[in-house]
């Protein structure tokens, strides 16, 4: 399987998305593909911001944007966050 099922939590909309990542893409590149999906879904009440991170949603902890998907452990059912 080349994507996994993830839950993006937006905290700025206070709401969770659900939406397939690539695994052998670098997360920095998953973001952007995340805040595209974020802005269709939320019909426009997300903005794009060129500071945002990714994070483990239950720790906090911030994911390297320069490994891949796969390389960082992600995978079917991993909970993210959007600050």
């Amino acid at each position: 399987m080349n994507k996994i099922l993830v839950e993006v939590y937006v905290p700025a909309l206070l709401k969770s998305f659900e939406m397939y990542i690539p695994l052998k893409s670098k997360m920095y590149v998953v973001i952007k593909l995340i805040e595209a999906a974020i802005v269709e879904l939320s019909n426009g009440s997300y903005v794009n911001n060129p500071k945002v991170m990714i994070c483990e949603k239950n720790t906090g902890t911030i994911y390297n944007i320069n490994l891949t998907v796969e390389q960082l452990g992600l995978k079917n059912g991993s909970q993210l966050m959007l600050v």
